[in-house]
């Protein structure tokens, strides 16, 4: 049989006041707490749940953000989309997720379809996202923030880590140890990521008269970071590796210490990038340089936020800086040993 649905009518009646009062405890607006407390108990009485898509008719607001991320093999999204679900609902929104891969091609298609929801902004953590994206945002009046991406175009909001000065502190700490037949297996070169810590990690061994001795794309997989490894090693024999984010790191050091049967740090070092929980099992015990997601998540949401309610506010570029935490994987400065 069809479930009666209960309607706002009948618990104002149950609990003895208007029918606005109702809507008033439901939609946050004032109301008393003794009002608040007979509305909440008459509700839960007769089971009635407020329809948010009215509500949201009437107000404008759907409270839902829509989440568009990127391979969810990489153990970053996973911690970071938690933590981006529980700020929200916290500030009483809801996330509505749509996952891609970085290299579909189809962000647009995914932004149309977030657009039919009616969702109150976007956050946006994919790199395969056209110039077109922020016509399309700016149109329909949806504010949006990059997580843990940039573009070029000044007019979105970004909030990543300090990609470029963490992949030159990356560098400073290897020279430090004495390291001097430096490797790159770089992030997805296509991602301004990649890029920024390629970049940055150049620029650190530049001003120590240091160059790469080799240097291959690992395009954020495993995979292919594990054969470049093998590649690497066998052409070049470095005495270091910087990998573009840990999920590659891990990869290398599978295949360095299995078919190729080194010893980390003792034959060849390795430092990777995000410090995932991962990062920190024995098995891997990777030195690696650490994005504050917490702090990313908290300046994504309020930058999010604040432009829903105030859209006239000039885009941020927000770059925040991370700890360099050194584990087992790579040869330490003298004195840290």
């Amino acid at each position: 049989m069809a479930r009666t649905r209960i309607t706002s009518q009948q618990v104002a009646q149950r609990a003895g006041v208007s029918q606005s009062a109702v809507s008033r405890v439901f939609s946050g607006a004032s109301a008393s707490e003794t009002t608040a407390q007979r509305v909440r108990a008459a509700a839960a009485e007769l089971g009635y749940r407020p329809n948010v898509l009215a509500r949201s008719l009437i107000t404008g607001r759907s409270r839902i953000i829509g989440l568009v991320v990127a391979y969810l093999e990489n153990q970053f999204y996973p911690d970071a989309l938690e933590r981006l679900s529980n700020v929200l609902q916290a500030r009483g929104y809801h996330i509505l997720i749509f996952t891609l891969s970085d290299r579909d091609g189809d962000a647009d298609k995914v932004i149309e379809e977030m657009l039919d929801y009616q969702v109150d902004g976007i956050i946006a953590a994919s790199v395969s996202m056209s110039d077109g994206l922020a016509v399309q945002c700016a149109a329909a009046d949806i504010p949006i923030v990059l997580f843990n991406r940039g573009q070029d175009d000044a007019g979105l909001s970004e909030v990543t880590s300090d990609n470029v000065a963490g992949g030159q502190r990356i560098a400073g700490f290897l020279l430090a140890g004495g390291h001097r037949r430096i490797a790159h297996i770089s992030g997805w070169q296509e991602s301004s990521t990649g890029r920024d810590r390629t970049r940055g990690f150049h620029a650190g061994l530049a001003a120590a008269g240091q160059r790469v001795v080799a240097e291959i794309d690992g395009k954020y997989r495993r995979d292919i970071a594990a054969d470049a490894a093998m590649q690497i090693w066998r052409t070049a024999r470095p005495d270091a590796i910087f990998v573009g984010n840990d999920h590659m790191a891990f990869g290398v050091l599978d295949a360095l210490r299995g078919p190729l049967g080194l010893n980390v740090p003792d034959d060849v070092s390795v430092v990777g990038y995000d410090d995932v929980a991962m990062a920190a099992w024995p098995a891997y015990d990777l030195t690696t340089l650490r994005q504050p997601s917490g702090r990313m998540v908290e300046a994504t949401v309020a930058t999010l936020l604040a432009r829903i309610e105030n859209p006239d506010l000039a885009p941020e570029k927000i770059r925040i800086e991370g700890a360099l935490i050194q584990r087992g994987s790579a040869r330490k400065p003298k004195g840290q040993q």
